[in-house]
């Protein structure tokens, strides 16, 4: 689980220190997550943050770390009824992103992290997970090509013993691009 993860990280340092147009920025944004066909927990929010390195004008890579709070489920049991704890999500590690456009862009990205998933009454769920999906992004002042806001569409698989667990989110979020050309 921890060695591919640090392959990736590994290969995010080597790319953008050998790249001497990197920009590397920061950026935070916030959202819903939804698990997919899994019943023992209901919509809750997202957020995170992310750290993109524009390492040209079509490829980047960032780090993240994300966070959800997923809704409760109430269910019968018996005759009675009770509230489960639909858990917290957390992760780490890193996306690759092509990005075309100018102004308007659009970027599909896929990515590789840590995965946490704690429920109280459940042993913790620790695992590699998979992350992919399609942002699109903004320049809200042209004259400003540092700022950026983005709105994305995501699936995140955090792969559990012979099955996974899927999630579908909807972020937005903000960047911007401190250090480079």
């Amino acid at each position: 689980m921890v060695k591919p993860l640090l392959v990736a990280l590994l290969a995010l340092a080597l790319f953008s220190g050998a790249a001497s147009a990197a920009q590397i920025g920061l950026g935070a944004y916030g959202g819903i997550n939804v698990p997919v066909l899994n019943d023992l927990s209901k919509q809750g929010t997202d957020f995170g943050i992310r750290v993109p390195i524009k390492l040209g004008d079509l490829f980047s890579v960032e780090g993240f770390y994300s966070q959800s709070s997923l809704g409760d489920v109430d269910q019968a049991f018996g005759g009675s009824s009770y509230t489960r704890d639909g858990g917290d999500l957390k992760a780490f590690g890193a996306n690759a992103l092509l990005t075309v456009g100018e102004g308007f862009r659009v970027f599909p990205f896929a990515g590789v992290g840590s995965y946490r998933l704690t429920r109280s009454g459940s042993e913790d769920v620790s695992d590699m997970g998979f992350q992919f999906g399609l942002g699109l992004g903004f320049l809200p002042d042209p004259a400003v090509e540092r700022l950026s806001i983005d709105i994305r569409g995501e699936v995140d698989m955090m792969v559990t013993d012979q099955t996974s667990q899927k999630f579908a989110k909807a972020t937005a979020g903000v960047s911007y691009l401190f250090f480079g050309d």
